[in-house]
């Protein structure tokens, strides 16, 4: 779903809403815990900003390690580095300014993979196999209804994308050879709630895991979910996030450390100044979660990540950034800058993208 002015859309939900129902939300906190802000310090970063030579807001980013980093947003940009970000190419797809790369995924230093959220035939999948020379269009929506929001790969021809409902049903796309794309059959999905889909803000709202797993963050039309599937998408179970509900909320993205410990994250994305239920935990692969810790930050999570060696947690959104070292219990700010999405390079490393092609790595 594409997010309106400053936000990204939640897939259809209209411009002009009417106050939000919340009736069906979970309790809402006031803000951050007392012992939020006094969660294990370790996890101390070192902010650099990047010369990315672009002005366009980027919304995703994908580190393949320390030094091969992709990231892409509006005005069909994109923008890679193979040196840790020492040097930054950057350039827009040709005859394509009207397209939002909300997401984008990083095989190599010369391949990768760009999806355009939007309208229609505005959502679109392709791939360059030459840092960008050239890129082939692989999917154009058929959909007047539909609207792509994420992808994620299980190897470099392997993938899955998610979008907005369609016709009242999932809509779910696989890949097996990373050229042609194929919808996963109705059948196999569960039946969506009015309204479902996801949010286009970090391209996070769908990750791969081992042997074929895969987590999916829904959102919109009081819908907050998370869908997961065990044979690379053929069957899926879904189960309840317990975090705010609305037309322009549910969760925006997830996170899975391995097959096991993950966090889902979302908000009302109308509430900038407002802390609500919008972190959720699961120890079980996705079959259950709980309630997580109140990030530092009002407003909705748009971007999260874990660190490699599972020791560190970033949530980042448009009022900043908190990082948590106890799995998503409580957290600490790190920023206040308005931030889309992030990505680790390593345990190390991560890297955040947002507004006016701001490119930062931080370290430590």
């Amino acid at each position: 779903m594409e997010l309106a002015g400053p936000l990204p859309k939640a897939g259809r939900w209209r411009l002009a809403l009417a106050a939000l129902s919340l009736a069906c939300a979970p309790p809402a906190p006031p803000g951050p815990e007392p012992d939020s802000l006094s969660e294990p310090t370790s996890a101390t970063f070192v902010a650099e900003d990047q010369q990315s030579h672009t002005q366009a807001r980027l919304q995703a980013i994908s580190a393949l390690d320390a030094r091969v980093v992709w990231a892409s947003g509006l005005e069909a940009t994109y923008t890679r580095t193979a040196d840790g970000g020492v040097t930054w190419h950057t350039a827009r797809m040709p005859g394509a300014e009207e397209l939002q790369f909300r997401d984008v995924h990083a095989v190599s230093a010369d391949t990768a993979y760009l999806l355009a959220a939007g309208a229609g035939e505005l959502s679109r999948i392709f791939k360059t196999t030459n840092g960008g020379a050239d890129w082939q269009l692989q999917y154009l929506n058929p959909e007047p209804e539909g609207f792509l929001d994420c992808f994620d790969f299980w190897s470099p021809d392997r993938g899955i994308a998610y979008g907005d409902s369609v016709g009242g049903e999932l809509f779910v796309l696989t890949t097996d050879d990373g050229e042609t794309w194929s919808r996963v059959p109705v059948e196999a999905l569960p039946d969506a709630g009015p309204g479902e889909g996801g949010f286009a803000a970090s391209g996070g709202c769908v990750q791969t895991g081992s042997n074929g797993r895969a987590w999916i963050a829904t959102g919109a039309g009081g819908a907050a979910r998370v869908l997961r599937t065990a044979d690379y998408g053929r069957s899926w179970a879904f189960a309840e996030a317990p975090v705010v509900r609305g037309e322009a909320a549910g969760l925006t993205t997830i996170a899975f450390h391995d097959d096991i410990t993950g966090i889902a994250l979302g908000g009302d994305l109308e509430q900038d100044d407002t802390f609500t239920a919008n972190v959720a935990l699961s120890a079980d692969g996705g079959a259950t979660w709980t309630h997580g810790g109140a990030v530092s930050f009002p407003g909705g999570i748009y971007g999260g990540a874990w660190s490699q060696d599972g020791e560190t947690l970033i949530a980042a959104g448009p009022s900043g950034i908190s990082v948590s070292s106890n799995g998503g219990r409580a957290w600490r700010p790190l920023s206040d800058r308005d931030t889309w999405s992030v990505a680790f390079g390593d345990a190390d490393i991560f890297w955040a993208v947002g507004p006016e092609g701001r490119i930062t790595r931080y370290s430590r």
